[in-house]
């Protein structure tokens, strides 16, 4: 068996990469892969961030991938396509996170449409800030797979809204055990300089508006003393207005700022020194930082967005919060830490039995063969 995975892998950093290195290793078990990626992801006018390479510092999963799709070129669709096609996969594995994609991957997989069985694995339908056209792109995207893995009943309900006719398999978000083992708390804390005693809050990864951290720092203004804010990811925004909150609000000495990048190394250190992680969103589908948290057994907070709670209920491996309010936030946090942690840790063992990658690729292959099938018997 063939297969084809077309979206960002190395040389690009962030969550998409890792997750591709990740399902790529574990669908080499099944057949051969081939990696495609882009020659271009974003124009750099529209990258928020610092740098969508990564850097040597930042030690990434290293997965060999053919640099050749330019999200702006449409030439490129078509060269990409062609050598897609003269690669001859069984499966072409597409993932999808936001419209500015759709064209230019939508235009490859209709191209291979009839001679390849197309699957998409969607994060996200509805963008996050607003963008043009976004429906129409993503139905045009949509209209070219025969196959959808959603990892939430929030995505697949989009999904179904928008492609009635989808043909669709729910399997929960893996958890990212690529990153390495924990570090014992008080070792992790100490190289943090945090101090030992502190009940510890983690705020992890990119920084944007719909992220909640406005209403995090707000929350830890209304939490005593004991408590400690850990922020560590880079801005996607200006961070200045969450600077004037921890300024006005006199919590300079309850917050560790970590305003960068944070490289695969250091994931352990920052996930094993804090009690709790928290996801104050105020939108979501699910989160790859959830699957960072359990692997380092770490519960966690979340609003009532999106598919958070689908992550953490189901399993009692943290609190929900109802509201995104910061008051509300505040009261979840205190009761967190007055239950017994070991509670969460079963959920946590519960949802690691379930949420694999291996479970994750062995459905693609399934749900080829079973296509397969039908068409033999068509």
């Amino acid at each position: 068996m063939k297969i084809a995975y077309l979206s960002t892998f190395y040389p690009f950093r962030g969550g998409i990469a890792q997750f591709n290195a990740r399902l790529v290793k574990h669908l080499y078990k099944f057949g051969e892969v081939r990696a495609y990626t882009f020659k271009r992801q974003y124009p750099n006018l529209l990258f928020p961030g610092k740098s969508q390479y990564v850097l040597p510092e930042d030690k990434p999963e290293v997965i060999e991938s053919i640099q050749i799709l330019d999200s702006i070129n449409p030439l490129s669709y078509y060269k990409t396509a062609k050598m897609i096609k003269s690669y001859a996969p069984d499966i072409l594995i597409t993932k999808y996170w936001m419209p500015f994609f759709a064209p230019a991957l939508a235009t490859v997989l209709k191209s291979l449409k009839k001679q390849t069985f197309n699957v998409a694995i969607i994060d996200n339908i509805s963008p996050h800030e607003r963008f043009p056209f976004a429906r129409t792109l993503n139905k045009y995207y949509l209209k070219q797979n025969h196959l959808f893995i959603v990892m939430s009943n929030e995505v697949l309900k989009e999904l179904i809204k928008i492609h009635p006719q989808a043909n669709y398999v729910l399997v929960p978000h893996p958890l990212y055990e690529n990153f390495g083992e924990k570090i014992e708390k008080s070792q992790a804390r100490k190289s943090l300089q945090i101090d030992e005693n502190r009940k510890v809050l983690l705020f992890f990864g990119f920084i944007r508006e719909y992220k909640g951290l406005d209403i995090l720092l707000q929350a830890l203004g209304i939490l005593p003393e004991e408590y400690h804010l850990v922020i560590a990811g880079e801005p996607y925004v200006s961070f200045e207005k969450y600077q004037k909150f921890i300024e006005n609000l006199n919590l300079k000495e309850k917050v560790s700022l970590f305003v960068r990048y944070i490289s695969d190394t250091e994931v352990p250190l920052f996930f094993s020194a804090a009690d709790v992680c928290i996801l104050p969103y105020k939108s979501a589908t699910q989160s790859g930082i959830v699957g960072i948290a359990y692997n380092f057994d770490l519960p966690v907070i979340a609003t009532n967005v999106g598919g958070l709670a689908e992550m953490i209920e189901p399993y009692g491996t943290g609190i929900i919060v109802k509201e995104t309010e910061p008051k509300k936030l505040a009261n979840a946090i205190i009761r967190f830490f007055e239950n017994p942690r070991e509670e969460y840790i079963k959920g946590i063992e519960k949802y690691k039995s379930k949420a694999n990658w291996e479970y994750f690729a062995s459905k693609i292959i399934q749900e080829y063969n079973y296509f397969k099938t039908a068409k033999k018997s068509n």
